[in-house]
């Protein structure tokens, strides 16, 4: 009897690779968590809420940034079954690690809440999940809720999926309702992985992480062959060889074993100290007997916003890029290059999916690095064309990299197609700041008569600040934002630069489009303003358009009262006091620095506050 148990262990069609897509907060932390236990893979002394989220960050904000992978045991109607999950992320930032997550999937688990019903981001990860032809399997969580609506929420899922009513699972993540479904269904409808044991290793790298101890850890399915400890492995993108020191399967802990075969997901370990030496998305193959094809892996990752990371103190510019690296292992998604700054020293150029995966990063860096560091005005990649080569295509990842006015031809931005899911109620408010971004509205669809889907064409760099924030103030919560690139369009965008007593801060520079330039001029002059400490001398603060100023605004000094021992006489006695005091401000002010705190460099993202 055991050793038939053994055996369909280890054939394929007792294997379910699965992952769960979900818009943010909708309850698929807590659902895995009731999978982890219902199965015995976790004990009731591990037991806690988001089990799966590692981080301290995930499990203060309640969200999912990185994609974890376990391995579950589970026997159905007497057979041994091994099921393979992959948590994803729900937040559009995050939606390259949703990508990475399904492409090493053959089923996925589609969870709506039957209070908020079906959101923009549920649909957007949908299409992803359809496009790598996964088994869809829907699930309706928080049932028990009060105010659930789960006749109205499935009819939902129907007219998306075209399926069953039956074939929507009811189910609740916090008392483990419809659990036992969901795990049937995964079997009975997941398709077992196809590939073959005897073909050369093909396995494809999903995920890394890096162990100050053991060096990179990673991650990987495996399409054909088998990987077997103390193989010399070759990573093909890098052309790089390792030998597997150690291999196994990702139980809550790690566990070792001899060799991993075709459909399984485990984990590596190489001692690869080096960061840059691991690609996600990358084919490991065998070095002595290598695969022809390599892996089609996923999308390559297209940067949304860019911003500056400097360190506090130049001298730890090392530490940092030690630091971003390191973290880079970990979320593939980040892209850096050095770059310097007048104002602020050496510092990375940073690629970022959104404005909250930039806040993740910035705070991973101070938690998990214990690295202090300045973050200037995020913005978006542009294409200039100069006059004298109207064709050559400029990138102008940083507004300072932007020619000169005179002999600029014309610049595009990147512009995306923003589909926003609201309720009836709150279409005016949506419509009304969507045309202020300047959107262009181009689809309205009844989704059911209380829910509207509004499609918009908008520039990217107009959703990058607080976009999202005010979208939610204005629906009192109840949007959803999803959004994809269409291409560049030729904009009127001029440079706008900040002078403080006359000189010129490069990490405030900002590209604004000719038409809000001066109210945005005049709004960040006025903050910084209010966030600039006074100095002994007066500091004019001024926005301008090349040579000409468009707003002013001065921060007064801070003066001694060298009057006041005069209580009489002649006034020229005061005035002669007064003349030599504005002498030395005079003199003070030449050579006297200006000392911008963090917060004017992210004042602009709170403009409208």
């Amino acid at each position: 009897m055991r050793k038939t148990k053994l055996k369909g262990i280890r054939s394929m069609k007792n294997i379910r690779n699965f992952c769960i897509i979900a818009h943010i907060d909708h309850g698929k932390s807590t659902l895995a968590d009731r999978l982890l236990s219902f199965t015995g893979t976790t004990t009731a002394r591990q037991e806690q809420a988001q089990l799966l989220d590692s981080m301290d960050l995930e499990r203060e904000r309640g969200i999912t940034i990185k994609s974890h992978a376990i391995q579950m045991d589970y026997i159905y109607e007497g057979e041994k079954y091994v099921l393979n999950l992959i948590d994803t992320p729900g937040h559009v930032d995050f939606s390259y690690e949703v990508s990475r997550s399904i492409a090493a999937c053959e089923g996925a688990l589609l969870i709506v809440d039957a209070a908020q019903s079906i959101q923009a981001q549920t649909i957007s990860n949908l299409y992803l999940a359809l496009e790598n032809d996964l088994e869809i399997i829907p699930v309706l969580n928080k049932v028990d809720l009060p105010g659930a609506n789960p006749e109205e929420v499935t009819d939902d899922i129907v007219d998306l999926l075209g399926c069953d009513p039956d074939e929507v699972i009811h189910a609740s993540g916090k008392t483990g309702f419809g659990v036992e479904n969901i795990l049937k269904a995964i079997i009975e409808k997941v398709p077992a992985p196809t590939g073959s044991v005897e073909e050369p290793l093909q396995a494809l790298i999903f995920d890394s992480v890096y162990n100050s101890y053991r060096g990179v850890e990673t991650y990987f399915r495996v399409l054909n062959g088998e990987i077997k400890k103390g193989q010399r492995v070759k990573f093909m993108a890098t052309e790089k060889e390792y030998i597997a020191d150690e291999v196994g399967t990702l139980k809550l802990n790690q566990v070792p074993k001899p060799s991993i075969k075709a459909g399984d997901v485990g984990y590596l370990i190489t001692g690869v100290k080096a960061a840059s030496e691991i690609k996600v998305g990358d084919t490991i193959t065998d070095a002595v007997n290598p695969t022809q094809n390599i892996i089609d892996g996923f999308e390559d990752v297209k940067p949304m916003v860019f911003a500056g990371i400097y360190p506090v103190d130049t001298e730890d510019y090392e530490e940092l890029r030690n630091s971003m690296e390191k973290l880079q292992l970990n979320d593939a998604s980040l892209v850096f290059i050095p770059e310097s700054s007048a104002a602020l020293g050496f510092g990375f150029r940073c690629g970022f999916l959104g404005m909250l995966h930039l806040e993740i990063i910035q705070e991973r860096l101070e938690r998990e690095f214990d690295m202090t560091v300045i973050t200037t005005v995020p913005n978006v990649s542009y294409h200039a064309f100069t006059n004298k080569n109207p064709d050559e295509i400029l990138l102008v990842n940083n507004p300072s990299d932007l020619p000169e006015p005179s002999k600029l031809n014309r610049v595009e931005e990147p512009f995306i197609k923003a589909t926003i899911i609201t309720k009836s109620d709150f279409v005016g408010p949506v419509m009304s700041l969507c045309i202020e971004k300047r959107g262009q509205i181009v689809n309205q669809n009844y989704l059911t008569p209380e829910r509207v889907e509004l499609s918009f064409e908008m520039p990217l760099a107009e959703i990058v600040f607080d976009f999202y924030d005010r979208l939610k103030t204005v629906s009192k919560g109840y949007a959803s934002f999803d959004y994809h690139p269409t291409g560049l369009k030729a904009s009127k965008l001029v440079k706008v630069d900040i002078l403080l007593n006359g000189q010129s801060v490069d990490a405030l520079s900002a590209l604004i489009h000719a038409d809000n330039a001066y109210n945005i001029g005049k709004k960040m002059c006025e903050k910084l303003r209010q966030l600039i400490p006074r100095q002994q001398f007066d500091i004019p603060i001024q926005a301008a358009i090349g040579a000409k100023i468009i707003s002013r605004e001065t921060i007064k000094a801070l003066r001694k009262d060298v009057t006041a021992k005069c209580y009489g006489g002649d006034i020229s006695r005061k005035r002669k006091l007064l003349e030599k005091q504005k002498k030395g401000k005079k003199r003070m002010r030449q050579v006297g620095n200006v000392e911008i705190p963090q917060e004017a460099f992210m004042a602009v993202l709170k403009l409208n506050d």
